[in-house]
C-alpha cells in the first residue's frame, strides 16, 4: 500500500488561518500608530521652511491674510525696512470702499503715522483687484508693482505656516521673469500656530489642516 504525503496547502487549516489574523492585525495598528506619532511630530515641519536671509534686498514684501497675521507679517518688514535689511517694504490692499471710505485712503493713512519720521516714503503700497483671493493670485498681483520700480531682490514676509507654499508659488510665478528675482521667504510667528507641538490647541490643529489641505492641493493641482 502507498503512503501519501499531504501537500503543503492541505496543512494550512481553517484555523491555522485564523490565527494569523491577530498577528497581521497587530502589524498594521502598530503601522498606524507609528504614522499618527511621526504626524504628530513632525508634522509642523511640513509646512515651514526657513530661507537664509541675504545682507540685504532691495524690498520686503507683505502677503495679506487675517488681521492678527498681517499685523504680525508688517511688523517683520519694517523691523527689516528699519534694520537696513531691505530698501523698501510694501504692502498691497484692495480697492474697495466700506462706509464710504476707502481701503486705499486708509492704508496711506497708516503709512503716513508710521514712526520713526522719514520711515513712510519707504512704505510703498500695491493697489490690487478686490477679487484676488488666494496667494497665487496675490503674487501675481504683485509682480507688475515689484517690475515697475525695477526690484529684482524681494523678501516675502508671511506666518511662518504659510512659508512652504508660499515659497513654492512665488518662484513659479517668477520663474520666467526676465532678468530673474532674487526671492527669499520670511516667515514670523503670528499666534494662529506653532510648528512643535500644533495639535496641542484647537486653533493651530485648524491652522494646520487648512495649511497643509491647500498645500496638498498646490502640489499636485496647481504645480
Amino acid at each position: 500500500m502507498t503512503n501519501k504525503t499531504a501537500s503543503p496547502v492541505s496543512r494550512l487549516t481553517p484555523s491555522t488561518g485564523r490565527r494569523r489574523w491577530p498577528f497581521w492585525i497587530l502589524i498594521i495598528l502598530l503601522l498606524i500608530a507609528g504614522g499618527v506619532g511621526l504626524l504628530l511630530r513632525c508634522g509642523g515641519a511640513l509646512l515651514v521652511v526657513s530661507d537664509p536671509l541675504p545682507d540685504h534686498s532691495q524690498v520686503a514684501v507683505v502677503l495679506s491674510g487675517s488681521a492678527r497675521g498681517e499685523a504680525a507679517r508688517r511688523t517683520e518688514a519694517l523691523r527689516l525696512l528699519q534694520a537696513g535689511t531691505t530698501d523698501y517694504a510694501m504692502l498691497d490692499v484692495a480697492d474697495v470702499t466700506y462706509w464710504g471710505v476707502s481701503t486705499v485712503e486708509l492704508a496711506q493713512r497708516y503709512i503716513q503715522n508710521l514712526q520713526p519720521p522719514g520711515l513712510a516714503p519707504r512704505v510703498i503700497l500695491c493697489v490690487v483687484d478686490p477679487r484676488v483671493d488666494s496667494t497665487a493670485e496675490e503674487a501675481a498681483a504683485f509682480l507688475p508693482c515689484l517690475e515697475k520700480h525695477g526690484w529684482r531682490s524681494v523678501v516675502v514676509v508671511t506666518s511662518n505656516y504659510h512659508t512652504r507654499r508660499a515659497r513654492m508659488i512665488w518662484k513659479a510665478t517668477l520663474a520666467h521673469a526676465n532678468p530673474l528675482f532674487r526671492l527669499a521667504v520670511r516667515g514670523v510667528p503670528d499666534g494662529e500656530f506653532a510648528a512643535r507641538g500644533w495639535w496641542r490647541k484647537r486653533l493651530w490643529a485648524k491652522t494646520w489642516l487648512l495649511e497643509f489641505t491647500k498645500l496638498l492641493w498646490t502640489s499636485t493641482v496647481d504645480t
